[in-house]
């Protein structure tokens, strides 16, 4: 299946007061650069994060967001310094009695002393943890495969059709090849005859550079070269495997090719159809920078 590498997913899972929520999204990169980011007190897991992703995403810059929430008892510990408390309290009933002070909210002003009451996060269990985030990690990244699978098979369609141009613009300059030195070897003695008249040509002469004209002109390789880049092109795509690396090395040598047949082109015809071509060429090129 043919992918691109823009996408995006999201996935969550709530189970016993915790909840997870994980948000995948990438664009098109050279390389396979995966970025996460979730709560510090879980970065033991992101190495297993990681490697969950790795084994569906080849390519492309992708950034994971992980959230998370509990709503657990378990997962905080709270915590009273009873000897802080104690003393606290000693001293506001001295400052009562010594300066006659009233009231009897003793109880809440004391709670709101500093470290009287803390609350501290119980460490969770790594494998507790990892069961409850996996299923929003796999929902997120089935959802975000779904997607990059979509947009690579528009990709696909439109590329192929492209394809079909590009292999026309060949056939038009393949059609049109043979006739350059002929048409070349008419502009050629009608020049000699306007300057030296009919006697004056030497056909042989005429033959001499027509000949060297032809060989230098000839586009039969570059041809032949950009109709096997075609039938590979659409070969590549019915593989299963990631496959923009190996379009991209073939889309510059068909450009490479288009560029060659237009450095020998002395034929009006054949320029303007290699220009239609180079630009069908470049619009593939483009669209491959977003295929995994």
């Amino acid at each position: 299946m043919i992918r691109s590498m823009t996408g995006y997913g999201r996935g969550e899972n709530e189970a016993d007061g915790r909840k997870f929520s994980v948000e995948i999204k990438s664009v098109n990169h050279r390389y396979n650069d995966i970025s996460i980011r979730l709560p510090r007190s879980m970065n033991y897991m992101e190495d297993r994060i990681r490697k969950t992703l790795m084994k569906k995403i080849m390519r492309g810059k992708t950034d994971v967001f992980i959230n998370f929430e509990s709503f657990s008892e378990d997962d905080v510990n709270i915590k009273v310094n009873e000897p802080l408390a104690k003393a606290y309290c000693e001293k506001l009933e001295l400052l009562r009695n010594k300066f006659g002070l009233t009231g009897s909210d003793t109880l809440e002003l004391v709670a709101k002393f500093p470290d009287i009451i803390t609350v501290e996060k119980v460490d969770e269990d790594e494998d507790t943890m990892w069961n409850a985030l996996l299923p929003a990690l796999e929902g997120a990244l089935d959802s975000f495969i779904s997607m990059r699978e979509a947009e690579g098979e528009a990709l696909k369609a439109d590329i192929l059709k492209k394809a079909d141009m590009i292999e026309g613009y060949v056939e038009t300059i393949r059609e049109r090849a043979p006739f350059v030195a002929e048409d070349y070897r008419e502009r050629l003695t009608a020049r000699m005859t306007e300057l030296l008249g009919d006697s004056g040509i030497d056909e042989q002469r005429i033959i001499a550079e027509v000949t060297i004209f032809a060989d230098r002109a000839c586009i039969d390789e570059e041809i032949t070269r950009l109709t096997s880049h075609i039938s590979q092109l659409r070969s590549i795509f019915n593989k299963d495997e990631p496959i923009g690396r190996k379009l991209d090395f073939l889309v510059q040598e068909m450009n490479r090719e288009a560029n060659t047949i237009a450095s020998k082109s002395n034929d009006i015809k054949v320029t303007q159809t290699t220009i239609e071509l180079k630009s069908e060429i470049e619009k593939v090129r483009e669209q491959i920078q977003n295929i995994e």
